[in-house]
């Protein structure tokens, strides 16, 4: 019988799927829905220090090959998050907290509030998010991440990961690379979605923040993401795991991002689509699969992909 247990860091859990955050977890209906779910853990919506609406709608609009939106980090804030974790029996299946600040300061607040409470499971720096008007992504100034890790590793001891933006370069992953390796990361999830796309629907945007500029999710996202997952694979150390994002809509997609040297697949766009219930589909998808090819568990393909 195959299993599709994996872990991450000390923490273990009996599958390998998940949500991506800002979809499906952004209140405790939201939450509770996930932790009902045959996902193997969850992530919250990235949380700033107070609670934000974020953008006009409309925000984000499905579309043939994916979605784009433009949603402006709407969330309950850090306390919220915090609160509703604590009723969370954490052990070894932590769920993750997402958090993001506005700028530095914001962000070293964040973690030190996450650091002084009762929260000691798995944490998610966000450093990738294209939709704030006037907030560039810190994920694109390699120099200004090295800086930014520098000072929370000083003061902050629990697991944390960090999420970054699409890289298009092979130069910016061996640069980000030498940077992530320099920190005791837990993890490195890629990718976010691609940042500034536009959709076209006649003559008119199909979105309302930034005149229709979005981030560009679902399946056309797929090789970008399976090309980020496997160059980090190719270059971070092997104690810094990779959860792997973007452009997952079947089983097959699920068993890609593990080839390409995924630990833990989280799903955007297609939950979002679908709800909850798609975490059974993908499963018994890839369980097919690796019942095809003969595989008992992730680790006997994962990071495996051949090459020509």
């Amino acid at each position: 019988m195959s299993t599709l247990k994996t872990s991450i860091g000390n923490f273990q859990f009996d599958t390998c799927v998940m949500n991506a955050s800002g979809v499906h977890c952004y209140d405790q209906s939201e939450l509770d829905g996930l932790r009902a779910s045959s996902a193997g853990t969850f992530v919250t919506k990235s949380a700033t220090l107070q609670p934000r609406e974020g953008n006009p709608t409309p925000r984000y609009k499905p579309v043939p090959l994916g979605s784009i939106n433009s949603m402006g980090l709407p969330n309950l804030g850090i306390d919220f998050y915090l609160d509703y974790l604590k009723s969370v029996e954490v052990g070894k299946s932590s769920p993750f907290l997402s958090v993001t600040g506005l700028s530095r300061e914001e962000t070293h607040t964040l973690l030190n509030k996450v650091q002084s409470s009762d929260y000691d499971g798995l944490v998610e720096l966000n450093l990738s998010c294209p939709n704030i008007v006037g907030k560039p992504q810190l994920g694109y100034d390699i120099e200004g991440v090295k800086k930014l890790l520098t000072e929370v590793f000083a003061y902050f001891d629990q697991p944390l990961g960090v999420k970054l933006p699409p890289y298009f370069d092979l130069t910016h992953f061996d640069q980000m690379a030498e940077v992530l390796n320099q920190f005791p990361l837990t993890f490195v999830n890629t990718v976010n979605s691609i940042g500034n796309a536009l959709y076209i629907e006649d003559e008119t945007v199909a979105i309302k923040p930034k005149n229709g500029f979005g981030g560009l999710g679902g399946t056309y996202i797929k090789p970008t993401a399976l090309a980020n997952v496997h160059a980090f694979y190719q270059r971070l150390k092997p104690s810094i795991a990779i959860i792997g994002t973007g452009g997952v809509t079947s089983g097959r997609d699920v068993f890609e991002h593990i080839l390409c040297g995924a630990s833990l697949v989280q799903i955007g766009t297609a939950l979002q689509e679908e709800g909850p219930a798609i975490f059974d589909r993908l499963q018994a998808e890839l369980l097919e699969i690796m019942t095809e090819k003969g595989y008992k568990s992730l680790d006997d393909f994962r990071g495996k992909l051949q090459y020509l």
